[in-house]
């Protein structure tokens, strides 16, 4: 089995689990990449998902032996990336937590990802450059949102490594952990957002990626729409009825439902 599904509380831990070849990914294992992804939609009990590497590296990128190999890949736009996941467009978020590597197509599969939670040691980059590996994963089109068209194109004509701390001011990282518990911290922030009111997180985060493409005047319609589902849901109510109970005063949070 090279990917792992494992369910910790409400939230679903991702394993790509082929750490002899640095989590590179295979046809197999994008297929099983895509499978577990699609599990956690469908799974009512998983809020947050976190995706992760074996072996203490995230992903090399796409198995270049496999491909010298022959290895044949469905390269159609209406198929699945060839990362696996990296066209699914998923209602609840998801983390990278990354240790070691997460470079060529690795890096794709990261900024497929709602946040990144990276190790202090970790390593990102385009480095399928040298190789005459083009980003195919979505990466022209993520990296430069991400992180802005100056940055991006720095990374993508040179694939240069990114360490950590690079990676967090440019904005590719969210998160830097100590070494080897990017997994634990990335945990950790799955819970607070796994915390929060469901229905009014996911429809704020849906706003916030469907408005590219869009017009500000169609992103406000869209941004309104959802917002008032969300109202005749009652779960706004709900949280003004906190609210004015005593919860969350001044700023105070706590996790207790």
């Amino acid at each position: 089995m090279t990917v792992r599904y494992e369910l910790r509380d409400r939230i679903a831990v991702v394993t790509i689990d082929r750490p002899e070849v640095r989590n590179a990914v295979d046809v197999p294992t994008a297929r099983a990449l895509a499978a577990a992804f699609r599990r956690f939609e469908d799974d009512a009990h998983a809020l947050v998902a976190v995706l992760t590497g074996a072996g203490g590296t995230f992903c090399a990128g796409a198995d270049l032996k496999a491909v010298a190999a022959g290895e044949q890949r469905d390269f159609s736009p209406d198929a699945d990336g060839p990362m696996g996941p990296t066209r699914l467009r998923l209602d609840k978020p998801v983390i990278a937590a990354i240790e070691g590597h997460a470079v060529a197509g690795g890096l794709e599969l990261a900024l497929w990802c709602d946040l990144r939670v990276v190790a202090e040691d970790a390593v990102l980059g385009v480095f399928c450059r040298r190789f005459g590996v083009p980003l195919i994963d979505l990466g022209t089109i993520r990296l430069p949102r991400l992180i802005g068209h100056s940055r991006a194109m720095d990374l993508i004509l040179t694939g240069r490594p990114v360490p950590a701390k690079e990676a967090a001011l440019m904005g590719l990282a969210n998160r830097v952990a100590p070494s080897s518990e990017a997994l634990d911290a990335a945990i950790e922030l799955a819970r607070q957002i796994a915390h929060h009111p469901q229905r009014c997180m996911r429809s704020d985060r849906r706003a916030a990626i469907e408005q590219w493409g869009m017009s500000e005047n169609e992103a406000m319609r869209n941004e309104l729409r959802l917002g008032l589902e969300t109202i005749e849901s009652g779960e706004t109510v709900a949280g003004a009825t906190r609210f004015q109970k005593g919860e969350g005063r001044h700023g105070a949070f706590t996790n207790d439902d």
